[in-house]
């Protein structure tokens, strides 16, 4: 079975943000994905005996990894995270010094969390999807999907949208993501499938989309991690990939 992670909503182009989104609770809650405003003050850092500790140790790695990427830069960074969830990496990324972060979800429930438990001043919520027309005067410098990017199909028309509110020398981080090769896709779907069929929600399944690495033919990408690479394999570092893609 294909490994999920900490996934966060993204609502489908195909269904409305009341109908995805009470589907998407309904799982999550089932997965033991919702967390007390306590709990969520603390992650990614979570008590050993919770259900999702191991895939929490992977999201302490790579979270770590692209803070420490982006505090290299050493500017100011304007940061928009596209489905933030309960808003937890968009927390971490506005420590960076001299951000200013944004996060956005269509999960109300989660985002009125983040509201309620991240109160920083240049950190700010909004539930709603990244429509590209409704907020034209705005431009990042780096974009993050962390999670996230198996909500959206075609990945093409997701990452022209970003795109255009992205600055000359604005970077796309896609994080604790998988990608599948043409052969794999077909059991990674049946797999998917039978997960949120046990979850009691198999309609769920046509909403998560299996990517591929030649879905981003035509953009100036570089795969910083690798989960096929030997290194990562002996350190069972991360089943997921990282990957940045430059603007110009």
């Amino acid at each position: 079975m294909n490994t999920h992670a900490d996934d966060t909503a993204i609502i489908p182009a195909q269904t409305t943000e009341k109908e995805f989104g009470h589907l998407y609770i309904k799982v999550r809650e089932k997965e033991q994905r919702l967390y007390t405003d306590d709990e969520l003050r603390q992650l990614p850092d979570i008590d050993p005996s919770h259900i999702h500790y191991k895939e929490w140790k992977i999201r302490t790695r790579s979270a770590g990894r692209l803070v420490n990427y982006l505090r290299k830069k050493q500017t100011p960074l304007n940061i928009l995270e596209i489905g933030c969830g309960n808003g937890w990496l968009s927390s971490k990324l506005a420590g960076i010094k001299g951000a200013i972060v944004t996060g956005f979800d269509v999960n109300e429930l989660e985002i009125n969390q983040a509201k309620r438990v991240f109160n920083k001043i240049n950190l700010q919520f909004f539930c709603d999807e990244f429509d590209a027309e409704k907020f034209k005067a705005l431009s990042f410098d780096v974009v993050v999907f962390a999670a996230s990017l198996q909500y959206f199909s075609p990945v093409k028309d997701i990452l022209d949208r970003v795109y255009s509110h992205l600055s000359p020398q604005g970077e796309v981080h896609i994080i604790d993501t998988n990608f599948y090769t043409p052969q794999s896709i077909k059991g990674a779907a049946q797999s998917t499938l039978e997960h949120y069929t046990k979850m009691g929600c198999p309609e769920l399944a046509k909403y998560y989309f299996h990517h591929r690495l030649d879905d981003l033919q035509g953009y100036k990408y570089k795969v910083l991690s690798n989960p096929n690479s030997i290194i990562n394999r002996l350190r069972k570092d991360s089943p997921f990939y990282w990957i940045c893609i430059n603007k110009q």
